[in-house]
């Protein structure tokens, strides 16, 4: 995946990952990794987040999370290099992933996120290493440069080899495409499984769904070698010779399934987590039926360090034992369905024809109280679709829904006016977010803010106390949810400071607001005020609290 900065552009050669200049202000690496030949493109750092113009279906990779807000892109020092030291020798750990949603990506006020970045900071974190990241454009172009030791690690949902014989080997370029990462010659260790996917065959929904392979004899079925199933794919070509196979050199397997929605191609095999991350950006499009088994999606190293390795992989259990990689999984994967598929669609009609009209709104509120404008727009959009005359059978009224009693608290004269409700309603969210513990860190803080502006900080305040009586954690939104809609229950309720609550709807509440907003951030862009940055307001202090979840 290619990305380009959007200030000068340079021409110089990538010779190595570590050609890197410090971060000036000791913040993470995201260099740009080129191999041999090929010209890099970098751009002037900056400590405030840099926004990346790329095409729009490029920048919707798998669920369309934004890879449109800037990684940092660094020139280079030197042209020469001596063999990739240890970590522990080095107190450097180099990191080469291949970006995407979920994985590793960008987030809306520039900082680098997602599943790997996540435990590849806690793991550096423990071993007191200095954490650099350079970015790739395909998963055999990551562990190709792992084989060869320009980085440590590398990561970015890439799928660990079958135990696979000789078919692979055997299926040669011009079977399977080529250029696979299932491919015997790769020379890297495999640390153990971090998640799972299997690939499936999906289809254009305007067109006829197939029940198995024997129903596509004749047909066409693309696939990006990329991605790593060429054992699956050569596996079916021996049992369905009658079927063809398209090898496209797409940037990554977002444009496949763009080209699945749009008609241009019939039908693909892709990974279930891609299609699963994908599915309420392209709206036409859907799952045949899977092309195969699991596969573990796990971290390639670099094969002169097995120590590295043996301490990676006693990571991974430990954080799976203790509930972090099941949490990391809710926050960077979540289940999609909680938007069905028309809500989707009408969605992103209403981005084109009604956001419009409402967009500066939400640029203002931004400015004045720091909260990102899509997740404002989710918000609205979840409450009102964006119907400034909008009142629900509970008397909450306008474009954001707020209760009568929190316009009065907020000094709010008239709900109905749109510009007034959503500059309140993103200073709300605001004071939300500044009365929970200062340990809470993000993205749990947002989505416990959102579950108290659905229900309020009090009964928030009950569901985490009693998470914390289950022996769950009050700071993890995976957790906290769980016991929520226990709020309903005599047998919780009862015991309650503010007793009864509808708890699941906080939860589907939050559910839905995600959603939306991974659809706006892939359909949208951020804003940057005429400053030239984010103007966020000073958030009030939290107050202090007797509740045991301090």
């Amino acid at each position: 995946m290619s990305i380009i900065g959007h200030r000068d552009h340079c021409g110089k050669r990538a010779l190595s990952i570590r050609d890197c200049h410090d971060p000036p202000d000791g913040r993470e690496q995201a260099c740009r990794y080129n191999p041999p030949l090929r010209r890099s493109v970098s751009a002037h750092h900056s400590a405030m987040p840099t926004t990346v113009h790329s095409s729009r279906r490029y920048l919707a990779v798998l669920a369309g999370l934004a890879v449109a807000v800037g990684i940092a892109l660094y020139p280079l020092l030197r042209g020469s290099r001596g063999p990739l030291p240890p970590p522990k020798k080095s107190n450097e750990l180099i990191v080469l992933v291949r970006p995407g949603p979920a994985f590793f990506f960008t987030g809306p006020e520039g900082a680098l996120t997602g599943f790997d970045v996540d435990l590849m900071r806690r793991f550096a974190e423990e071993k007191k290493l200095s954490l650099r990241f350079a970015v790739a454009d395909t998963a055999a172009q990551v562990i190709s440069a792992v084989a060869n030791e320009e980085a440590h690690i590398g990561v970015g949902g890439l799928y660990r080899p079958l135990a696979m014989a000789s078919a692979a080997s055997k299926a040669g370029p011009s079977e399977t495409g080529g250029g696979s990462a299932d491919a015997p010659l790769q020379e890297v260790l495999w640390t153990t499984q971090v998640a799972s996917a299997e690939p499936v065959l999906i289809y254009n929904s305007d067109g006829y769904k197939p029940a198995n392979w024997d129903a596509l004899a004749g047909d066409t079925v693309a696939f990006v070698p990329d991605e790593g199933f060429a054992y699956e794919i050569h596996t079916v070509r021996i049992a369905h010779p009658e079927i063809k196979w398209n090898p496209l050199a797409l940037p990554s397997v977002a444009g496949l399934i763009s080209q699945v929605s749009d008609g241009t191609v019939s039908y693909a095999i892709v990974g279930s987590l891609a299609a699963s991350l994908s599915r309420n950006i392209y709206l036409d499009f859907d799952v045949a039926f899977p092309a195969g088994g699991k596969r573990d999606i796990a971290w390639a190293v670099a094969p002169r360090f097995t120590d590295l390795r043996k301490d990676l992989d006693a990571f991974i259990l430990r954080v799976r034992k203790d509930g972090t990689l099941a949490r990391l999984t809710d926050r960077y994967m979540p289940d999609p369905r909680q938007i069905q598929r028309i809500d989707a669609e009408m969605l992103q009609g209403r981005i084109r024809t009604l956001l419009p009209r409402y967009q500066s709104l939400f640029h203002n509120a931004q400015e004045k109280s720091g909260i990102e404008w899509r997740l404002l727009a989710a918000i609205a959009y979840q409450e009102s679709q964006w119907d400034p005359a909008a009142t629900s059978a509970t008397g909450v009224r306008g474009l954001m829904q707020i209760t009568e009693d929190t316009a009065r608290h907020l000094g709010l004269e008239n709900l109905m006016d749109p510009a007034q409700s959503v500059v309140a309603a993103a200073r709300y969210f605001r004071d939300l977010k500044a009365k929970l513990p200062e340990r809470i860190p993000e993205p749990d803080r947002t989505w416990l803010a959102l579950a108290a502006f659905n229900i309020g900080l009090g009964h928030l305040e009950d569901a985490r106390i009693l998470a914390q009586k289950q022996k769950l954690n009050p700071d993890s939104w995976s957790d906290v949810k769980k016991v929520l809609p226990l709020l309903a229950l005599p047998e919780y309720h009862q015991y309650a400071k503010l007793g009864y609550a509808r708890g699941g709807m906080p939860v589907a509440f939050v559910d839905r607001v995600r959603g939306y907003y991974d659809v706006l951030l892939a359909h949208t862009t951020a804003h940057r005020s005429r400053l030239g940055a984010l103007t966020p307001a000073k958030e009030p202090q939290s107050p202090p609290s007797a509740e045991t979840t301090k």
